[in-house]
């Protein structure tokens, strides 16, 4: 048996406001009054700054621009398809785009809301305090959810970061902990090595088999008995890696 969060959001309380693609210029106007609320802005140049932020970063609220052409996407619905695989953040919207069936595409995407640039700014204040407001009361409700993942006598410890394997403390690279969390988070499901190189660096998987081989290999030496015999972490000729 094994444990997990599922709540989908990251278990932190605050007014971190991350920008990205911002188009219209809405948020040089609107800084005064986010410094006013105590509410800090980052910025993300392109998408793969947009994904370590989120994933190193307690984000609380996403502003973006639904027109682009960044590095691999078409469309700012796009992106935000991208980010719902990754996170529950709350997403607004701020574009010049004033048409009707671009704002239900940027809502089916998941984003939370949608603005128009000449919106009066104090409602566009309203509306990201709403929506900060929302998320608290998420992370709120997902605090008390265990982190924990058991696959029989090997136990993951997410709030802590710490693994185990029969009660004895394991040492993991950061790189290795997020390479075996992603895997006893599916139990069961095999993932390729392009699944696992670009769910961990968040880029194109080029001549990734050594370097994720190398990261495995390490793994099962510090978590299996007999790493020649996993009984954890496991290899399906042909397709990839699995646990369980």
């Amino acid at each position: 048996m094994y444990r997990k969060e599922n709540c989908g959001v990251k278990t932190s309380v605050g007014n971190n406001i991350l920008v990205y693609n911002n188009n219209t210029g809405i948020v040089e106007r609107m800084k005064p009054l986010f410094a006013g609320e105590g509410l800090k802005v980052m910025v993300a140049g392109d998408f793969f700054e947009l994904l370590e932020i989120l994933e190193d970063q307690n984000v609380h609220l996403l502003i973006m621009d639904v027109a682009l052409k960044d590095k691999g996407f078409v469309s700012g619905i796009e992106v935000i398809a991208a980010i719902r695989k990754r996170s529950s953040v709350p997403i607004i919207i701020v574009s010049a785009d004033e048409k009707e069936s671009t704002k239900i595409l940027a809502l089916n995407a998941g984003a939370d809301d949608y603005v128009t640039v000449n919106c009066n700014p104090l409602e566009l204040l309203a509306r990201v305090k709403s929506q900060l407001r929302r998320y608290t009361q998420l992370v709120n409700m997902c605090a008390n959810i265990d982190r924990i993942y058991k696959v029989d006598g090997l136990v993951i410890d997410d709030m802590k970061r710490k693994v185990s394997v029969d009660g004895k403390d394991v040492r993991l690279t950061p790189i290795e902990y997020k390479i075996l969390r992603l895997l006893v988070q599916e139990r069961g499901k095999v993932f390729s090595i392009t699944q696992i190189y670009e769910s961990i660096w968040h880029m194109q998987a080029f001549g990734a088999d050594n370097t994720i081989a190398v990261h495995i290999r390490h793994i099962r030496e510090k978590i299996e008995r007999d790493p020649k015999e996993p009984r954890y972490l496991k290899v399906v000729w042909g397709t990839g890696y699995k646990v369980g």
